[in-house]
């Protein structure tokens, strides 16, 4: 009630184009208390007082204009379940995917996430068949050129360079420099998912669950995938002669598939 009501009233305001839902609640794998995710893409961001009014009527709680990576209200519902609105400028998401997509521009991982998002959402308004014309315009197959950039880029970077992230770790490991070591951890661990969903051709789903998102849909994965990077995140700060070995194992078994197809 509270979620539909205030979706709506956000829909009338004048710089509103579409209003697309994502996460779990775009699908079927969500309970009563996943969050929403309200993706409004607009002409230009609605003028905060606004904003401010549609949503102190559905929301106990609101944090107005976070920033820290794309402009949004996080906000909690008087139901008790949390929205993060974010607004997006529809030319600015435009430019982005078609450079990924059209133009295969690889980045240092995430490469795929707002292609994903922008196939995986739900469109519940859609003023003038823009968002919806989009969909369908980049639902497509997975290009190859996109995939080898990726896997190529995000490679050098995992090793065989003297900047790559392996050899960060293992320089932090023998430092004592914990806080560099869950950084370099992180980074690597970013440029690997993103070889492993570019080379399934899966647009990558974001930062949650891509073990299990792996695990369920890419044909082809390292072996001991799961098992080697539990045992990477478990021994990183308790052994880290085991961290060094197991951060070999990664990199020797992902290139074992990248073997297969001659990327290695």
């Amino acid at each position: 009630m509270f979620f539909e009501s205030l979706w709506k009233e956000l829909a009338l305001v004048p710089e509103t184009e579409a209003i697309a839902l994502g996460g779990s609640r775009a699908g079927t794998q969500y309970d009563e208390k996943s969050d929403y995710d309200l993706y409004v893409y607009c002409t230009r961001i609605p003028e905060r007082k606004v904003r401010k009014q549609i949503l102190e009527k559905y929301c106990r709680y609101m944090e107005l204009e976070n920033s820290f990576w794309e402009t949004e209200d996080d906000c909690t519902l008087k139901n008790g379940v949390d929205i993060d609105i974010l607004y997006r400028n529809m030319e600015g998401f435009l430019q982005d995917i078609h450079s990924v997509v059209k133009e295969h521009t690889a980045h240092n991982g995430y490469t795929t996430c707002m292609w994903h998002n922008l196939l995986h959402s739900r469109i519940l308004y859609d003023k003038n068949g823009k968002l919806a014309e989009i969909q369908r315009e980049y639902d497509v197959p997975y290009p190859d050129e996109l995939r080898e950039h990726i896997i190529r880029r995000n490679l050098r970077l995992l090793t065989g360079n003297l900047p790559s992230y392996d050899r960060q770790i293992r320089k932090a490991i023998a430092r004592k420099d914990w806080v560099s070591v869950n950084h370099r951890t992180a980074a690597f661990l970013e440029s690997y998912f993103d070889i492993i969903f570019a080379f399934n051709k899966l647009t990558h789903p974001g930062e949650k669950h891509m073990v299990r998102h792996a695990k369920e849909q890419a044909e082809m994965l390292p072996a001991n995938f799961e098992e080697n990077l539990n045992c990477l995140l478990a021994g990183l700060f308790t052994d880290s002669d085991g961290a060094g070995q197991t951060l070999a194992s990664v990199i020797l078994e992902l290139e074992k598939v990248l073997e297969t197809e001659n990327y290695v």
